[in-house]
């Protein structure tokens, strides 16, 4: 910590709340970290010389005589090459018995970049994942949401994203994550040898729910460090986001100010806004992805974090459980990229755009040959041959275990399609289909 010989120490609290405690200081910047009773803290808000400090650890315990340190500096986080393979917790301390980072001290949380150094995002991001490349292509500099009941194996699908992704950097930021959870993506990224790439700070559910606030901000400021410095294609998975706006809740709630819709603070927009907005596109190359988990309480996707999430986004990924196949899939018809235009058929195969709308229009006639079936009514049999696609493009294609590359998705699906349709029932381009059918 700072040098604490020239620093101002306060010992008369005026105000104690579950959370903060409210003191008379000069001199204190926004954001500015504390000690208060060795507690780290952090001003949250200025009135005059009135000085409200946020307590990480909770205000249990601390008297109003306590010795409150104000340490000159916002949070940091030191930022070099030494940052990759490793694991730090909120407050950007090595929490894998490794070494501290030697590097250049950084203000966490800083502006989103200025639109005039934005360039339109044209990169395609493979995740590897074929309900993603395939139907919901992801560009460099995206940033997207990806909606999932907390039941589902939504931490597997952002491991696997981190394994399986074309990018230079991958920046897992993880918050409220369980302690089983935390070693699968310890063993799984050790174990697969890409710990070179990957950055991870962690808070788990053993760590105070406040301290989750700074891990999106850590994230970031490590992967601004990749893209601007170093020109690097950095990929930045956030887990989960339900859980950072929880701790946003509890923080608004101590404070005593009135809550908004879901009992969500009022500035839960630009909360999230100031995360997603990091995303970008450099013209240097360097760029930022961000993929984001918000879990949905029942489905719920009207639920205040996924309805204003959806205003800021690109987009977004659904998880499902398909019953006919028995795996989680990528869901079709709930899931769009919004830039994916952008790429598919220019950076990948000619055929792309065509493929993956005609799979997805045969897959959607499939549910309709459901809903007859359910209700009683006779199968043609077309109709018989679209469930028997959409079952095996739903395991072949969809499933979050298929690890494939673009073309060997469009070569699956161009296969799917000789094996149960004619040409023409799958409506795409002659010059098209004489050049992929027979293959």
């Amino acid at each position: 910590m700072a040098n604490t010989a020239f620093q101002k120490i306060y010992t008369k609290i005026t105000a104690i709340t579950k959370a903060t405690c409210t003191l008379k200081a000069k001199g204190v910047g926004n954001d500015e970290l504390a000690m208060v009773d060795g507690e780290l803290a952090q001003v949250v808000k200025i009135v005059g010389d009135e000085v409200t400090l946020q307590v990480f650890g909770g205000t249990e315990g601390i008297r109003t005589n306590a010795e409150v340190v104000f340490l000159g500096k916002a949070p940091t986080l030191k930022v070099s090459e030494q940052l990759a393979g490793r694991f730090f917790n909120a407050f950007g301390l090595p929490i894998d018995g490794g070494p501290e980072v030697e590097g250049v001290e950084v203000e966490i949380g800083g502006p989103s970049v200025n639109p005039v150094r934005r360039k339109q995002p044209s990169e395609l991001i493979a995740t590897g994942i074929a309900g993603i490349d395939l139907n919901n292509t992801l560009v460099s500099g995206q940033k997207i949401p990806f909606f999932a009941d907390p039941d589902q194996p939504f931490n597997q699908v952002m491991a696997t994203v981190a394994l399986r992704a074309k990018a230079d950097k991958i920046i897992l930021g993880a918050m409220g994550m369980t302690n089983d959870d935390f070693l699968f993506f310890k063993n799984v990224f050790s174990n697969a040898g890409a710990l070179d790439r990957i950055v991870s700070f962690v808070n788990t559910t053993e760590n105070p729910p406040v301290e989750r606030l700074l891990i999106p901000d850590m994230a970031l400021t490590a992967a601004e460090y990749f893209a601007v410095e170093k020109n690097e294609k950095v990929l930045v998975l956030l887990t989960d986001l339900t859980s950072y706006a929880d701790a946003l809740a509890i923080v608004s709630n101590r404070m005593d100010q009135i809550p908004s819709k879901d009992s969500m603070p009022g500035s839960l927009y630009s909360d999230l806004a100031k995360i997603y907005e990091k995303a970008v596109q450099f013209p240097s190359g360097g760029s930022i992805t961000i993929i984001a988990v918000t879990t949905l309480s029942g489905g719920d996707i009207t639920h205040a974090v996924p309805d204003n999430t959806g205003y800021i986004t690109e987009g977004q990924l659904f998880l499902r459980r398909d019953s006919e196949i028995g795996k989680v899939v990528v869901d079709p018809f709930r899931s769009l990229s919004r830039l994916k235009q952008l790429v598919a058929g220019k950076k990948t195969r000619e055929d792309h755009p065509q493929v993956m709308n005609a799979a997805v229009r045969l897959y959607a006639d499939a549910a309709n040959a459901k809903t007859k079936m359910e209700n009683g009514f006779d199968l043609t049999n077309y109709d018989e041959r679209t469930l028997a696609f959409a079952k095996e493009y739903a395991n072949d294609i969809l499933a979050i275990d298929v690890n494939l590359n673009t073309d060997e998705m469009l070569d699956t699906t161009w296969h799917l399609f000789a094996e149960h349709f004619k040409p023409e029932e799958v409506n795409i381009k002659r010059e098209l289909v004489e050049k992929y059918w027979s293959k």
